[in-house]
């Protein structure tokens, strides 16, 4: 099966690729880690699980077939399709089925389906050419010298004499109190000086400026020009295709047609295979976009489909 290489070459790039009518295959990183038992050291991975519950297309994997095979879109969904009912023919017989480099399907005893992902296959980018390895484990041996105390010290006791205190000294401590008094008085005597003089300076600065102001006129003779920006409407990697065309006119039409009803469509450049792609939207999450999507299939649009492109 073709397809579950391309499978495999998208995991690769993205974390969730959707097999439309199928399930979707999810990736999640799991950093380096060593297995204590074993003593096997293995690299950062990225571990592959399946939802049965995504199955909307969201035009990643039919675009990529599209491209690989060099065909239209609605000859990549039609293989697709081809592909998914052949895998739940052989399911429902009793069947398992094997992606190669991603794992095997079979049903259980309730009739649902049960995914086993292939452990060998590393889908990490930033580990490839990393393989798993085993160490021996490392003893080590601890060596621990005892020591003999034979031989006791007697603790030494300090005993402060006591000395008589001289009576100058006990003169000598109140001037120097005495002293550092009159030095704070002085002190702050000057700081309070000091704080009229910089308070009457700043009174004086203030009304300098104000009477400035009032005097100046502002003349500009040279007014700078209206600037005109353009933002880009459509932003972000996530656009819902109303509809691609081979001509240029009727793409043109539909730009028309979805104005009236109140879009901002947007018409992309054509792609290599002539084809014009008129945008209903473009979101930057890709959960919103996949809600509006099937708001529009469900009340305008049937054929309406997700593009995942950055948009130049």
């Amino acid at each position: 099966m073709q397809l579950t290489t391309y499978i495999a070459d998208l995991l690769y790039r993205y974390e969730c690729v959707i097999i439309p009518g199928f399930g979707a295959f999810l990736t999640r990183y799991k950093s380096a880690h060593i297995d204590d038992v074993s003593n096997t050291f293995h690299p950062p991975s990225k571990i592959v699980s399946f939802n049965k519950q995504l199955q909307a297309n969201d035009g990643l994997f039919a675009n990529y077939v599209a491209s690989v095979e060099k065909c239209s879109y609605e000859t990549a969904l039609q293989k697709i399709r081809i592909f998914t009912a052949e895998i739940s023919k052989e399911l429902t017989e009793g069947k398992t089925i094997s992606f190669k480099n991603i794992g095997q399907f079979s049903l259980n005893a309730e009739k649902s389906i049960q995914f086993e992902p292939l452990q060998q296959q590393n889908y990490s980018t930033s580990a490839f050419g990393l393989s798993s390895f085993v160490s021996p484990k490392i003893s080590r041996e601890v060596y621990q010298e005892s020591i003999d105390t034979s031989e006791e010290k007697a603790p030494i006791i300090f005993r402060p004499e006591r000395k008589e205190a001289r009576p100058y000294l006990k003169y000598a401590a109140v001037a120097v109190i005495a002293i550092s008094a009159i030095g704070f008085g002085s002190l702050k005597l000057y700081e309070n000086q000091v704080q009229k003089f910089n308070y009457a300076e700043r009174q004086k600065a203030n009304s300098l400026v104000e009477n400035q102001i009032q005097e100046a006129t502002f003349v500009i003779e040279n007014p700078l020009p209206v600037l005109n920006l353009q933002l880009p409407k459509h932003m972000g990697m996530y656009h819902i295709v109303a509809g691609a065309y081979r001509e240029e006119e009727n793409a043109n039409k539909k730009i028309e047609q979805l104005r009236e009803k109140g879009y901002s469509p947007y018409k992309m450049d054509a792609t290599r295979y002539g084809l014009h792609q008129v945008l209903y939207a473009s979101f930057e999450d890709r959960l919103e976009a996949l809600a509006k999507l099937r708001q529009i299939k469900h009340s305008e649009n049937g054929d309406a489909w997700l593009l995942v492109q950055k948009i130049q």
